[in-house]
């Protein structure tokens, strides 16, 4: 990639006198709120230059080099507009609110998706409130899902409820559970998945199982898994989180045989279960037009009321491509 077509986030020019040093300690100590893992990472996706010219995170840095981050999209400033986007609020108090997100919303600004997010719904929903500012990171999102997962998600309304919620998720003391159709059939009713999760070297836009010997930046997850029902040769599992990692239950699931049915990203929208007749590939092809996205939806959501100390557990019915397309399976 040429210099020319990023964008320059940071840059320095080397003191005479510094002495030989990796780039990504030199880094670490130079960029303020920033981490040799997440140096390492730029480094991995060639955003770290010198001279010129993208280094690995072992470059030992030299006097006068010149060190550029560079970036592949512009600076996004944080800041979160209002936009008038419709919430499908499940549940609202003064400290807190559990929504029911549709596939295909982005939960937070990030490279491609500046607008259109959750927190730019949640921006317009609280315009007249001056209590809650989307900006503030001490309010907010307590834990995300997936653009295209359906389901439920915790907002907290005040810096103690986050700060309480937070921590109950850090505690691993909530209770969530999501439904998944997957391909092939299974072996046993029910079932543990544990495998610490990384991004994958070859492309870091997936997530893999690891070896934590292998790679220490690996973070342990566990997903505990039941079958609700068999289909031809799709299942519905219910998945019960113990961890929340990013990718965890579509990760998991293609680890064991089991990817999600028509997950891009996890080799999910392939046939690799059924028949090899044009009828059958024309009744999948069928399927994936009618969820064209991972069959995933956050189904529960329990905590302990930051406020009252109530236990609360939130149930949401399957949106309508989710539904249809278990229904299409159970025709079959």
């Amino acid at each position: 990639m040429d210099s020319d077509e990023l964008y320059e986030r940071w840059r320095t020019e080397v003191d005479k006198g510094q002495t030989p040093l990796r780039i990504d300690r030199y880094l670490a100590e130079h960029i303020p709120d920033t981490s040799r893992t997440r140096i390492q990472h730029a480094a991995d996706a060639s955003h770290i230059w010198v001279n010129g010219k993208p280094v690995s995170s072992n470059y030992k840095v030299k006097p006068l080099d010149v060190i550029q981050v560079l970036l592949d999209h512009e600076p996004y400033d944080g800041h979160v507009e209002p936009e008038d986007i419709p919430l499908d609020v499940v549940y609202e108090d003064a400290s807190l609110m559990v929504i029911n997100k549709p596939a295909g919303l982005v939960v937070h600004p990030g490279h491609g998706n500046w607008s259109g997010t959750l927190l730019n719904a949640l921006a317009y929903y609280f315009r007249s409130d001056s209590r809650f500012d989307i900006n503030n990171p001490d309010i907010g999102l307590v834990h995300r899902i997936d653009k295209d997962t359906s389901g439920l998600l915790l907002i907290a309304k005040t810096p103690r409820a986050k700060a309480d919620l937070a921590l109950q998720f850090f505690n691993h003391t909530t209770s969530r559970t999501y439904h998944a159709l997957v391909w092939g059939r299974f072996d046993t009713e029910q079932g543990t998945i544990s495998g610490a999760l990384a991004r994958d070297n070859r492309d870091r836009t997936i997530y893999r199982v690891w070896d934590m010997e292998e790679n220490p930046l690996a973070k342990p997850a566990v997903t505990h898994y039941r079958v609700l029902e068999t289909m031809r040769y799709v299942t519905l599992v219910e998945c019960r989180l113990e961890t929340g990692r990013t990718h965890q239950i579509r990760v998991h699931m293609r680890h064991i045989g089991h990817p999600l049915f028509a997950d891009e990203k996890y080799g999910g929208c392939e046939i690799l279960k059924g028949e090899r007749t044009q009828s059958y590939r024309q009744f999948v092809d069928n399927c994936m037009k009618l969820c064209p996205r991972q069959a995933l939806h956050a189904k529960t959501l329990g905590f302990t009321h930051p406020d009252s100390g109530e236990r609360m557990l939130f149930d949401s019915d399957y949106p309508q491509d989710f539904q249809s397309l278990i229904e299409k399976w159970r025709a079959y």
